[in-house]
């Protein structure tokens, strides 16, 4: 029988009987003694949102160093722009595999890993001397994202005084949205003046260094008792977690299909020169950190309206890109409402994850990341078929909009099973 926990996520101690699979679930209220003290907490959660400044540094830097990267492997820049893709792919297939294989770690055990490899794999990108090994490189480099935000919002939110989850698991996220306004510009001018296995290199000492702090400030934990790969694999008999799963493939696919083409839809709609596409990248990472801060404090009011009124807020936006498009700069509040919203959407989908999973806790954050890299790929596939149809480089923006309007009917999906759900649990009780 498919679960379906409620709609908005209630307090980790609440489980209904009907969803519980196990004597002790994971989702039970941890002792205090797991806690740390207060000054003790920002440093864990700095340590925490250092992997994620790191990731977020790797994953996008490629970008900005495509022309270098395809001249160093003497390929073309569309070729080179398929390392992009591998990234991606890893993450897809390490976010599931990954939390498989260490459900039974001790938690800080398993950070230090993922970000070992991480530190591996981005050495092996450096020292690549050809373009298929690089393609194996990004790929490898992919495997462990999704893992390590997966764990390390699950540690942040034990972490975390009642009723300010959301707030840490926010703080995590913040990482990666400082990685776009700092980490992604410092490694590309590094990239450019150096050598772009430079900018590998660097992320490879950054993750070295996010394994120190997580050794010297998360507090150790064992592994969860009743954790193991199958009962991980159980969350994906919940009808709740692949809906989640969807509304975030679909949903956030939105800001990808404009994001993807920016720099076109600038210069050759807005009339912008080139020299403006920076400034609009940057208020995308100033998004993303504003938007970040607040999903923390809308997480710890409701979880579940807060994904309706982002996505909602999104499909407005986009709308409001393709009619500002035209006007050159009067489109860059625009762009960085759509990235503040989209970023609502990614953290409050984690947290609702984590809680629609069950016990299957460290599966269920960890594949947020996984359909977050489906919605890339999504967005930039359709947005670039109705620009190759002739529709011009506006239209993503209309594409984006229909994919939030989706996302909104997934969630909708999402309450509607829940109520029936309960309705039926209510009926087979009387």
């Amino acid at each position: 029988m498919l679960r379906t926990p409620s709609a908005d996520p209630a307090p980790e101690q609440e489980v209904h009987p009907s969803v519980m699979t196990t004597p002790a679930p994971t989702t039970a209220p941890r002792p205090p003694a797991t806690r740390t003290p207060t000054r003790h907490f920002a440093l864990a959660v700095l340590a925490l949102a250092t992997g994620g400044f790191t990731i977020g540094t790797t994953e996008f830097v490629t970008m900005g160093l495509l022309p270098q990267v395809a001249r160093g492997v003497d390929v073309s820049i569309p070729q080179a722009g398929h390392l992009i893709s591998a990234y991606a792919l890893g993450v897809v297939v390490g976010a599931p595999v990954l939390a498989f294989l260490g459900a039974r770690w001790p938690r800080r055990g398993l950070l230090v890993a993922l970000m070992a490899a991480y530190a591996l794999f981005n050495a092996l990108s450096a020292a690549a001397s050809t373009y298929h090994l690089l393609m194996v490189a990004r790929f490898l480099d992919g495997l462990p994202h999704g893992a390590y935000f997966g764990v390390a919002s699950l540690v942040a939110a034990n972490l975390a005084a009642p009723g300010r989850k959301g707030r840490a698991v926010a703080l995590v996220m913040l990482g990666l949205s400082v990685a776009n306004v700092v980490g992604v510009p410092a490694a590309t001018w590094l990239g450019q003046h150096v050598g772009w296995r430079s900018a590998f290199v660097s992320v490879a000492v950054l993750a070295v260094l996010t394994a120190a702090l997580v050794l010297a400030y998360v507090p150790a934990s064992v592994a969860e008792p009743t954790a193991d790969g199958r009962s991980e694999l159980r969350a994906f008999s919940s009808l709740q977690v692949w809906l989640t799963l969807l509304a975030g493939a679909i949903g956030f696919g939105g800001m990808f299909a404009v994001y993807s083409y920016i720099a076109p839809t600038l210069t050759e709609v807005g009339g912008l020169p080139e020299s403006a596409v920076p400034v609009f990248l940057l208020a995308f990472g100033l998004g993303m950190v504003v938007g970040t801060w607040l999903a923390g404090e809308l997480a710890d009011w409701s979880v579940f309206r807060s994904l309706l009124g982002s996505a909602l807020g999104s499909a407005v936006l986009m709308l409001l890109f393709w009619l500002a498009a035209p006007h050159g700069w009067w489109a860059l509040p625009v762009v960085f409402l759509i990235t503040t919203l989209s970023s609502v959407l990614v953290v409050n989908l984690q947290l609702r994850l984590m809680d629609v999973a069950g016990e299957a806790q460290t599966l269920g954050a960890a594949m947020n990341h996984a359909s977050l890299n489906v919605a890339n790929a999504l967005g930039a596939w359709l947005g670039g078929i109705v620009i190759a149809a002739g529709h011009g480089y506006r239209a993503p923006a209309l594409v984006g909009a229909g994919l939030s309007v989706a996302g909104i009917a997934v969630l909708v999906w999402s309450a509607l099973a829940h109520r029936r759900e309960a309705a039926y649990s209510s009926a087979s009780r009387s």
